[in-house]
């Protein structure tokens, strides 16, 4: 068993068995695509299925999936299942969604780190938002603000929205591209009340019981505003601690990286996390924090204070 999301490692004799079981019953079945993989979604929850669908891009249903997720909702406790071969993903009586598109994109990502191919391809449990092509990243620990100072950035219309919770990432020799990893986007209700340029648009919201729910983005910005990728310039980090007297620092890589190994790489949602995997994270987080400007941004102040020391890098 891994950490994180509790995640239970299983053999591809019990993963066939447990398959064979799942498909006796009815199912919403929707493939989708994630940065160019086909992962494919089998469910009995009506619920998840439509929000599913509305928040990835589709793909057609003749091409096989790199990957396939079934959600299954039985009275039982929360379980998750992965077999690592066929890539399969089994979540059991999930009541929340977020933890359904969390663990796809967790799958995506599982599945680049073992495709090689001309551009070595990673993700970024993080924002990304472009100015004029170039990508300004926004990553941190869980409750130090990352959503909030996305949004903050993107009511600057000069601003556009790549992606608001995960990317993708390809390194080449002279740089880095980042990719969006969503059609739509997941957001909270209470970001209208932080700011209120938004509200009136997020009133159309439906919502789950998480008071969350699946937004529209260039209904949200604009058409105009909607970018499919961007270069990479510079990134921040997030931190909220009141006994760090730093309020907005640039870093060092190395201590770039000391901080985000520390912070098991801003991302709960790691399907695998044996010491290769581990490397092989560390390492790619190493190679980009060499190439860019890191900042160390400590969240302590109000969002609006935040947001002016983001809008300050030169991108």
């Amino acid at each position: 068993m891994s950490s994180g999301d509790n995640v239970n490692i299983i053999s591809p004799e019990e993963k066939d068995s447990e398959v064979q079981r799942l498909t006796e019953g009815f199912l919403h079945e929707r493939k989708v695509e994630i940065h160019g993989a086909c992962i494919k979604l089998l469910t009995n929850v009506k619920q998840f299925y439509e929000m599913w669908t509305y928040n990835f891009k589709p793909i057609s249903e003749e091409i096989r999936p790199h990957g396939r997720i079934f959600v299954i909702n039985d009275g039982g406790g929360l379980k998750i299942n992965y077999e690592t071969v066929s890539k399969t993903l089994m979540i059991f009586n999930c009541d929340y969604y977020g933890l359904v598109k969390s663990l796809a994109l967790a799958l995506v990502a599982d599945f680049f780190e073992e495709y090689y191919s001309e551009h070595r391809r990673y993700s970024i449990h993080g924002s990304l938002i472009d100015l004029r092509g170039h990508g300004l990243v926004i990553i941190g620990p869980p409750g130090s603000g990352k959503t909030t100072l996305t949004y903050g950035m993107l009511t600057n219309s000069n601003y556009n929205y790549v992606a608001d919770d995960w990317f993708f990432v390809r390194v080449f020799d002279d740089g880095l591209m980042g990719f969006s990893s969503e059609q739509n986007s997941y957001i909270r209700e209470d970001l209208a009340k932080i700011w209120p340029s938004f509200a009136k648009k997020l009133e159309e919201v439906s919502l789950d019981s998480h008071r969350r729910g699946i937004v529209d983005v260039p209904f949200l910005f604009g058409e105009r505003r909607i970018r499919e990728s961007t270069y990479i310039r510079a990134i921040v980090l997030l931190e909220r601690d009141k006994e760090d007297k730093r309020v907005f620092v640039k870093l060092d890589a190395e201590e770039a990286v000391g901080y985000t190994v520390k912070n098991d790489f801003f991302n709960p949602h790691q399907l695998v996390r044996d010491s290769r995997k581990i490397s092989i994270r560390e390492g790619f987080f190493k190679e980009i924090y060499q190439m860019l400007p890191v900042y160390l941004l400590n969240t302590v102040e109000l969002p609006a204070d935040s947001l002016q020391h983001c809008l300050k890098i030169e991108i």
